[in-house]
């Protein structure tokens, strides 16, 4: 069949299996917008406030779906607008197609309204992006893009077409394929002898330890990961990306490690003898002072980007490949051990966690606390979004996730506004999941306009505003080493959120103590209604422990009486 640009754009979608899309429109891609009315009934968009929004909720849809996830925006300041949430998700490693529409071929280059070199924009944060001139050029660059951005590193594709090509008629006559081409893992496979090594190194080894990162959720690993640690007896650490990789409740998790990890994961990587990296990248908020890193131990690294063997940290011996396929071809090679001493060690450093949060301070709610609640009452299926800071390091070192992929963040761009857009993603992309959005009264001024999203669509998200009145992280980096000067932390103005929920037409909530929390939370969560909850923490509440930028992560400030003042 023969057809413009723009059904080729919609039946391409269609055919990847698309089903949400999330954008804005604007003129120059008001072509695609016309043939996305005419088939609304094949596939929905969902209209952001901000175009940053989309981007993030088609993150947040891809990470909990395992989809790709698409967003769309029109040229200039809309394409634009798009780069933070595009940055987030390559920083990420999340599968995403990002589509724009620029100026007419006829007006290209000449600094043409709403005109912007998106393409060129974008060549540092994404796998790949196109330029599409000719609508006889769209159906082939779109199925190259999805196949890329869900192949290898996942990552994200931009696709930007020129407005008239997306009007024109083509040429030839459009065919659907048939089957859509599986996403190519890695052309590399180890070798037997690459495998005996690395399982060597393991049998050998008298206090391994594993450094799982977020490539075991990209791969769907999580159950090689158990087997491997169950069988070997192998106490597992997190990076902030693998949260929700390993059942917290298990007795072999370590939790987080590096900056805000747990003192269990900071002194396993310490004194291991065997560092076994899964899909992890060294990131510098793991490692700390690399010159101090695992000091005692050999590396073994086993990751699908080449690019990051050797980069940040130097292997004793590494593996190209998909995690989930090493780990399966590798753990008939690995022997059973009990390991009793090491892991004896292991649980003295769990019990030794920083002890300073009030279990029932009278003007606020403890971090912990809200987490506990937050579990007890929704239960392990729900998704948790996060924003960036304090409230997002709390979350990461004490709700106990025990299910892969519901635990979304940004981990590696550290996008501040970020959480709001995925929550949204997040449960488009899982109808009948529910979802718990805990975000910073600094972050939530980022996104807070789409809480007009959230009520047009009726989305049942709960958003739990950690209030500390403050920019928290920030302030408690100017608290330990800037002397208190508290220079633009504090937020000691508006908005009210409860009434700025009532703007809304969305349930807002206030608590200022865990009794009222856990009362209104349940309330809000059982409602199945868009809600806000205000919950007040102090504004001197720290993350602990803590280790100081550029310092060994053996190098904790673990409790209050240990702050490092500059």
């Amino acid at each position: 069949m023969k057809l413009n640009g723009s059904q080729i754009v919609i039946e391409c979608l269609i055919e990847q299996g698309v089903d949400t899309v999330f954008g804005y429109p604007g003129g120059c891609i008001l072509n695609v917008y016309d043939e996305l009315y005419k088939n609304s009934s094949r596939i929905r968009h969902v209209l952001t406030a901000h175009e940053q929004a989309a981007a993030h909720a088609a993150d947040g849809y891809a990470r909990s779906t395992g989809k790709v996830g698409v967003c769309m925006a029109t040229s200039g300041p809309g394409a634009t607008n798009l780069v933070t949430g595009i940055a987030t998700a390559y920083m990420d490693s999340i599968p995403l197609v990002a589509i724009t529409c620029n100026v007419p071929s006829n007006i290209l280059g000449k600094d043409s309204f709403q005109e912007i070199d998106i393409k060129g924009v974008t060549i540092p944060i994404t796998k790949h992006n196109f330029l599409v001139r000719k609508a006889e050029d769209l159906a082939e660059t779109f199925r190259e893009a999805f196949l890329i951005a869900k192949s290898g590193r996942p990552g994200p594709v931009l696709i930007d077409i020129l407005k008239d090509a997306t009007a024109l008629n083509t040429t030839f006559d459009f065919t659907p394929l048939k089957k859509i081409p599986e996403a190519k893992k890695t052309t590399v496979k180890p070798s037997e002898a690459d495998l005996k090594e690395a399982a060597d190194l393991i049998n050998k080894s008298e206090r391994p330890v594993i450094y799982a990162g977020g490539g075991i959720g990209m791969s769907g690993a999580e159950k090689e990961l158990l087997a491997l640690a169950e069988k070997a007896n192998i106490p597992v650490s997190e990076s902030l990306m693998a949260r929700a990789s390993f059942p917290a409740t298990h007795p072999l998790c370590t939790w987080m490690v590096g900056m805000h990890g747990t003192k269990a994961s900071n002194m396993a990587i310490t004194e291991s003898d065997l560092i076994i990296a899964l899909g992890s990248r060294f990131s510098d908020r793991v490692i700390g002072d690399p010159s101090k890193f695992g000091m005692k131990a050999k590396v073994l690294h086993i990751d699908i980007d080449p690019a990051e063997i050797n980069k940040n940290i130097t292997t004793f011996k590494a593996i190209i490949g998909d995690v989930k396929q090493v780990l399966a071809k590798l753990l008939p090679m690995v022997k059973e051990n009990s390991r009793k001493s090491w892991i004896k060690q292991i649980g003295e450093w769990k019990k030794e966690y920083p002890s300073i949060y009030d279990k029932n301070p009278k003007d606020s709610v403890n971090p912990k606390h809200i987490c506990e609640i937050i579990n007890k009452i929704a239960g392990e299926n729900t998704f948790i979004t996060t924003e960036v800071g304090q409230h997002q390091m709390w979350t990461a070192q004490f709700y106990p996730f025990t299910k892969p992929h519901t635990f979304l963040t940004s981990g590696g761009l550290g996008t501040m506004g970020y959480g709001t857009g995925a929550a949204m993603g997040a449960q488009f992309g899982n109808p009948k999941g529910r979802v718990v959005h805990i975000a910073g009264d600094g972050s939530f001024r980022m996104n807070c306009n789409e809480l007009a999203t959230i009520q047009h669509y009726n989305l049942p998200i709960v958003i739990v505003v950690v209030n500390n009145h403050a920019l928290g992280n920030v302030r408690m980096w100017q608290r330990l080493f800037y002397g208190k000067r508290f220079s633009q932390t504090t937020l000691d103005f508006g908005p009210d959120w409860v009434k700025l929920a009532a703007a809304y037409n969305i349930d807002g909530y206030r608590a200022t103590n865990a009794k009222e929390f856990e009362k209104v939370f349940e309330k809000a969560f059982k409602a199945k209604k868009p809600a806000i909850i205000d919950v007040e923490v102090d504004i001197d509440e720290m993350v602990l422990p803590m280790v100081p930028g550029g310092k060994p992560i053996y190098d904790m400030i673990m409790s209050l009486s240990e702050e490092i003042m500059s």
